[in-house]
């Protein structure tokens, strides 16, 4: 029987956060952002460099969102 309740993002050994992946879907979310970053520098970065790192911040915000909602809870270790 599969887990259905495995996290995505497990929480850091040490510190506080995420570590790296566990599973597909957290691979697949990660390089999703990853190539979405890297179309985003090469359409937008020669021209417009701040429309480039508001994009930045807001996929790095939907990671955080996205660990929050699918990631071990994080705690100080």
């Amino acid at each position: 029987m599969v887990d259905r309740n495995r996290y995505w993002f497990p929480a850091k050994r040490r510190g506080w956060g995420w570590g790296p992946p566990t599973g597909w879907q957290g691979w697949a979310v990660l390089f999703g952002i990853l190539a979405a970053n890297i179309v985003a520098a090469v359409a937008l970065m020669p021209a417009h460099i701040v429309g480039f790192l508001c994009f930045v911040v807001a996929t790095v915000l939907l990671m955080l969102l996205i660990c929050s909602v699918k990631g071990e809870p994080p705690a100080w270790r």
